[in-house]
């Protein structure tokens, strides 16, 4: 044969592969294989195929005019989709709708393919994120009906509902249809029975479409289908969908995951489904025993997903009959009994999962009923969330086959057995949350080659390798805390270069951070190495790691100043050190902290102008430090959420650029030198839940737009120079009421910053002042503390009765102050107070008997006020002065039990107080005026003596005379003298 026949055979050849292939890939592995030097047409784009004929005008048209329905494409999908008739203008590409984006053409140049999913939709499980901008939008055209040969439409994930928001009938008379897939376009409606009349489909996708099924019934004319995907549709209507399904012997694949099904033990006079190899029922609502469903008929499964389905009891006698079983997913379901199961023969099962499945039993009993075969495949093992008991045995031969092995939050105990060692393929183990102890030796990683993650979180294991040990692994995630790895800092980490992931708090290291710290975690995203006794200063060189985003190494005893930190740093807590000097001149540049923890150090200066580069703040923490002076005035966090200053020396007014801070939570000012009034529009700050700015010189009075802060569930203005009256409208704080329904979720809750590996950063620094003593909390637990404290200040005024209203508080402190009036009358509604403090005021009255009624009191303090008559009896009360038995003390008209002082009845002793209090008031009048008489009593005496008695008025006289002649002598000679000097000089 010829070599130019042989070429043009090859050419042929090439050609028809190409015509014939079904995806992208194909078309260009037939294209390159073209002999050199043989004519070769540029490759159509994006899985098109393109023939010589090129597609037909009608088609054309067809595709323009679905292009016309379209009203939204931003990611210009369709932009290749144009044509403006035939001339020399026209590139032959863009009149060959076959290499027009997302269509594809076979023999003779028909399209047979229309492929234009959202491919954003695969970037993203946030559906809104994908339907925000980077979709299709608009409406399915009818124009596909001249579309003949098409056998494949992909509009999944799209906004293609039109204006009448159903799936368009006309896609029914598709007869060559063999795939549609419309998953993801919120249709509403009924789907329309004509999509029965494809009986030509082999996949059918409507999941995630928002659809409300009441009749399928259509689908079992389906004959071909092989593929059916319903998941996340509303399909609690159609109670006969199990015999639906049945009737489409074709299916090998149905998923109808998130479907509301509440049944799945319906019985069948023939099993048709013998030809399913993949079944997805999870996250469904069955709850009832797991051996009566139906789907145990299908023993062809190799895939069976019966996750949070709330199937509970134990297996069939068939599963061992499931030899073809290679994934099984019973995770989340209620209490089945997995122990008593035989899965030993299921010898092709490569993964199990049963986490969160109230499995109990012992860990060595549960393992022996995994499968025994000599040729076991098991790669992944899940059995997270359990409550697994036991001892890991010795002998794990039959499971060396695992990648996989999670065994966390369970109560295993005793030692890891070394035989572990020996599982060469095991790229994860996580045993964390257990009460695993002992020690692990070099000997536990023996042949672990593989291993990517490893998490001994929350156990009491020791981890002690000789100090020249080199690990065959290369971990990326390393979870450790609290165990026991000190107290040098460990020297097998030098090499684990590729660590993402490090967590060793709690470690009991005390030794000094390595010279390689920062070279060796340079592509380290979160590194945990808090609550340890670290010291030195922090590396020099921290800006190279330019992975780093969340750096936790409070709880230490590091010193020095901060260096310059690394670029992508969004959370960073160095608290509860020794750290000194002024913050960073540089500390802001180009930094994206998010979340700042500084407090408990020795940091001085000002607060820097380079912190008004942190404009991704959400929360700062400088509390217990030495800083000095005011905020800088460019400093405008915008996304800033809490606030904490507390215990420094700062000063200034109520900083003004918290005007703004409409996400402000949390603000605690406390212990600086902050003056001046309280700004009005603090009210306008309607998210905040924490207010404390207790022991500054704030002055003037209470604003009433406080009572706006309707989040409010701490108030702390003590020890200030507040005055006026309490405001009105208290009742507006309705966090501070048990009928609230007030659900206060903290910011960081919404920016996910705790994650996978990460943890929540939380407040260790709040304080609050109650029960006469200062307990500190952390979040949530200090929300709950609900508490208004006003005391050290000079309000006037009576306590309203309104203030009662709020009856979820626990700590109530108005003392020190001016306050009058009676102690309201129904402050019993009160029932959630736990501390009560009322002294050093001019409060008057009696003290209401219903006091005794608060329950839950522990502490109460009424002392020095001008309280009358008798003390509310009860074993409440009694059990308080017990514990304090100066909390009566200044008030004399108070009578009865416990005090000494009896009283009659309640009238004699109102009236006996009523006596003491004006004797007391009137005790300053008699005062000035005993002494205002005995000055004049005493110049008259003199006077009178000297006007009558001669002898004694000239010996006065005379007396005065001698005393005034001294003077003046002594006056003039001093004079003379000094005049003398004066002038010789």
């Amino acid at each position: 044969m010829r070599p130019t026949t042989t070429a043009a055979l090859l050419i042929l050849s090439f050609l028809a592969v190409a015509a014939l292939a079904t995806s992208n890939h194909e078309v260009e592995a037939a294209v390159a294989a073209l002999p050199r030097g043989a004519t070769r047409r540029p490759a159509p784009a994006h899985g098109n195929v393109a023939t010589a004929a090129g597609c037909s005008p009608r088609e054309r048209d067809a595709l323009l005019t679905f292009k016309a329905g379209i009203t939204e494409d931003i990611m210009g999908l369709l932009d290749s989709w144009k044509y403006d008739g035939a001339g020399p203008g026209q590139a032959e590409e863009e009149a060959d709708c076959c290499r027009w984006r997302g269509v594809r053409c076979g023999a003779g140049g028909h399209v047979v393919g229309l492929h234009l999913r959202n491919v954003y939709a695969d970037q993203s499980n946030d559906y809104d994120f994908i339907t925000s901008g980077y979709d299709l939008a608009g409406e399915i055209s009818p124009s596909l009906l001249n579309l003949t040969y098409l056998e494949h439409i992909d509009l999944s994930k799209n906004q293609l509902q039109g204006q009448t928001g159903r799936v368009p009938e006309f896609l029914g008379s598709l007869q060559n249809l063999r795939y549609l897939n419309l998953s993801g376009i919120p249709f509403s409606g009924e789907v329309p029975p004509q999509l029965g009349n494809l009986t030509n489909l082999h996949y059918l996708g409507l999941s995630d479409t928002g659809i409300n099924f009441t009749d399928i019934q259509w689908l079992a004319r389906l004959h071909s289908l092989t593929h059916l995907d319903m998941s996340h549709t509303n399909l609690s209507m159609v109670h006969d969908w199990a015999d639906v399904m049945n009737n489409i012997p074709s299916l090998k694949v149905l998923h109808l995951a998130y479907c509301n099904l509440v049944y799945a033990d319906q019985s069948f006079s023939h099993f048709n489904l013998t030809n399913l190899e993949e079944l997805d029922l999870s996250v469904n609502y069955f709850n009832h025993p797991i051996a009566s469903c139906w789907f145990w008929n299908a023993q062809g499964l190799n895939y069976l997903n019966l996750g949070s389905t709330k199937l509970y009891g134990q297996f069939p006698n068939v599963p061992g009959q499931f030899g073809s079983l290679r994934f099984l997913d019973l995770s989340s379901t209620c209490n089945i009994d997995i122990v008593t199961t035989n899965l030993t023969n299921l010898c092709n099962l490569r993964i199990i999962h049963l986490e969160r499945s109230q499995i109990h039993g012992d860990i060595a009993k549960l393992l022996q009923r995994l499968p025994l075969c000599s040729y076991n495949r098991l790669n992944e093992l899940y059995l997270s969330d359990n409550n697994i008991s036991g001892i890991l045995p010795n002998r794990l031969d039959h499971l060396t086959s695992l990648v996989i092995l999670d065994i966390s939050h369970n109560k295993l105990s005793g030692p890891l057995p070394p035989q572990i060692g020996m599982f060469s393929n095991l790229t994860y183990l996580d045993l964390s949350s257990n009460n695993l102890n002992g020690v692990i030796t070099d000997e536990h990683f023996t042949s672990m080659r593989s291993l990517k993650t490893l998490d001994l979180s929350g156990n009491s294991l020791k981890i002690l390798v000789d100090s020249e040990w080199l690990p065959l692994f290369s971990l990326e995630v390393a979870l450790f805390s609290p165990c026991h790895m000190g107290p040098r800092f460990p020297g097998w980490l030098k090499q684990q270069v590729n660590i993402t992931y490090l967590n060793m708090s709690f470690a009991g290291i005390t030794d000094r951070l390595p010279n390689w710290f920062s070279t060796t975690f340079l592509n380290a995203q979160l590194l945990d190495v808090s609550n340890n006794e670290i010291n030195g200063s922090l590396p020099a060189n921290m800006e190279v790691m330019t992975t780093l985003s969340r750096l936790y190494m409070g709880s230490n005893k590091l010193t020095g100043q901060i260096p310059l930190l690394p670029k992508a740093l969004e959370i960073m807590d160095i608290s509860r050190n020794s750290l000194s000097g002024p913050l960073p001149s540089n500390f802001g540049d180009d930094l994206v902290l998010s979340y700042l923890h500084l407090f408990s150090n020795r940091i001085t200066g000002h607060i820097p102008n380079s912190m008004c580069d942190l404009h991704h703040l959400v929360y700062l923490d400088l509390a217990d430090n030495l800083l000095e002076g005011e905020f800088p005035r460019c400093f405008q966090p915008v996304f800033l959420s809490k606030l904490f200053v507390s215990n420094n020396i700062l000063s200034g007014k109520f900083p003004p650029f918290l005007r703004s801070r409409h996400n402000l939570e949390m603000l605690d000012l406390a212990s600086n030198d902050f003056y001046g009034g309280l700004p009005i529009w603090i009210g306008e700050l309607s998210n905040l839940a924490i207010v404390r700015l207790s022991n500054n010189n704030f002055s003037g009075n209470i604003p009433t737009s406080i009572t706006n802060l309707t989040r409010l569930v701490q108030l702390d203005l003590s020890n200030n120079s507040i005055s006026g009256v309490l405001p009105l409208h208290l009742s507006n704080l309705i966090c501070m009421k048990k009928s609230g329904h007030c659900d206060i979720v903290m910011v960081f809750d919404r920016y996910s910053i705790s994650g996978r590996y990460g943890r929540n950063v939380g407040i260790a620094n709040m304080s609050v002042d109650t029960k006469g003593q200062k307990l500190y909390y952390k979040l949530p637990i200090v929300l709950d503390i609900v508490t208004i404290d006003l005391s050290l200040n000079y309000l006037t005024g009576e306590i309203p009765e309104e203030l009662t209203l709020l009856d979820g508080i626990k700590n109530l402190n108005l003392s020190w102050n001016q306050l009058s009036g009676r102690i309201p009358g129904n402050i019993s509604v009160m029932q959630s107070l736990e501390s009560l403090d009322l002294s050093k005021n001019n409060l008057s009255g009696e003290i209401p008997s219903s006091l005794s009624n608060i329950t839950s009191l522990s502490r109460l303090d009424l002392s020095y006020n001008h309280l009358t008559g008798r003390i509310p009896s009860g074993g409440q009360l009694d059990t308080l002065y017990a514990e304090n038995p100066s909390m009566y003390n200044g008030n004399t008209g108070l009578c009865g039990y416990p005090l000494r002082r009896n009283c009659s009845d309640n009238s004699s002793a109102s009236k006996h107080g009523v006596e003491q209090r004006r004797e007391r008031d009137s005790e300053p009048m008699f005062l000035y005026s005993g002494l205002g008489s005995g000055f004049v009593a005493g110049l008259w005496v003199v006077f009178c003596t000297i006007l009558f008695k001669k002898t004694w008025r000239i010996a006065y006289f005379r007396l005065f005379d001698k005393v005034y002649d001294k003077v003046y002598v002594f006056v003039v000679v001093t004079w003379a003298t000094l005049s003398q000097k004066s002038g010789t000089r």
